[in-house]
């Protein structure tokens, strides 16, 4: 496990404005470790001790409904923080975050993020302002949800997945998911996700090889997520 101070994917995050102090004292007592691909760094309801730095891999974050559906919320990638806001707040986690692929974490304890969040004002200011990030985040996925149809949304998330994780070198998408789990961000039923790819497909704004997705007309994939 490397050294904090040493660590490439820490410049992705607030953890780019802790001195070397900090990042050797955080060094020493964080804990490393794998998650596999379909288990649960944590789960909605759990109380957390501390953060999750993303080393390696994606995983999504999930909210279960009153009728037992699991919505998907967002995508956490390489160099993300997990469970700042709760740590801030001092309440269980609520929503669950769950590995797309196996991953890479590191988990550093709440007092030594606490520590550093009281005397290093940059470290201060960089986190909060990820948290008012996060919310402003969450406020335009509940207008999106509420308000725009179900095939822009998709354009709009297929977009998205092309900003926040590339490509590959096919030019297929970077985020490989399943049929279900883009349905689940959609905020619509499998099969009629799986209606829609092809109709976008049949009107030449991507292409789709098994799970992989390749948008081939991204101006009119960026129109229609705009309702024109």
């Amino acid at each position: 496990m490397s050294k904090c101070e040493h660590c490439i994917v820490r410049q992705f995050s607030s953890l780019n404005t802790l001195n070397k102090e900090d990042l050797i004292r955080i060094s020493a007592c964080k804990e490393g470790y794998t998650v596999k691909k379909g288990e649960a760094i944590f789960e909605e309801g759990q109380h957390l001790d501390g953060v999750y730095c993303i080393k390696e891999g994606i995983c999504k974050l999930t909210k279960l409904s009153n009728n037992g559906r699991s919505q998907i919320i967002k995508f956490i990638k390489r160099g993300d923080l997990l469970g700042l806001r709760t740590m801030l707040g001092n309440d269980t986690v609520n929503l669950s975050a769950i590995a797309i692929e196996d991953m890479e974490v590191c988990f550093i304890p709440k007092a030594d993020i606490m520590s550093a969040f009281h005397t290093n004002p940059k470290f201060t200011d960089s986190v909060l302002r990820e948290v008012c990030d996060d919310l402003k985040e969450a406020d335009n996925h509940i207008v999106n949800m509420a308000q725009k149809p179900v095939k822009e949304r998709l354009a709009s998330y297929l977009l998205e997945f092309k900003e926040d994780f590339g490509e590959d070198d096919e030019g297929y998408l970077g985020l490989q998911l399943s049929r279900e789990e883009i349905a689940g961000m959609v905020g619509t039923a499998t099969e009629s996700l799986i209606r829609m790819l092809s109709d976008f497909s049949k009107k030449g704004l991507i292409e789709t090889k098994g799970k992989r997705i390749r948008i081939t007309d991204e101006n009119s994939l960026e129109r229609l997520s705009e309702g024109f």
